[in-house]
């Protein structure tokens, strides 16, 4: 375990509950964010896809209807 991790951990204990839950959205509000850049990075990334161009063609092709719950 990190020497961060730790500090964060004591610093959790010393808050109330209701801190310490904003404590930890906080987190996952960075964590969301750190994953939002990395798909960013990902759909920007120039590099050629054709198994992922190949099956955008094939599925406009196929074209598309209203979805009937009957056919499920």
């Amino acid at each position: 375990m990190s020497t961060e991790t730790r500090d964060l951990l004591s610093i959790c204990e010393q808050l109330p509950e209701t801190e310490q839950a904003e404590v930890a959205n906080f987190a996952r509000f960075l964590l969301a964010k750190h994953d939002d850049e990395a798909w960013e990075r990902t759909i920007a990334d120039a590099r050629p896809r054709p198994r992922l161009d190949e099956f955008v063609r094939s599925a406009l092709a196929e074209g598309s209807e209203p979805l009937d719950v009957d056919k499920l």
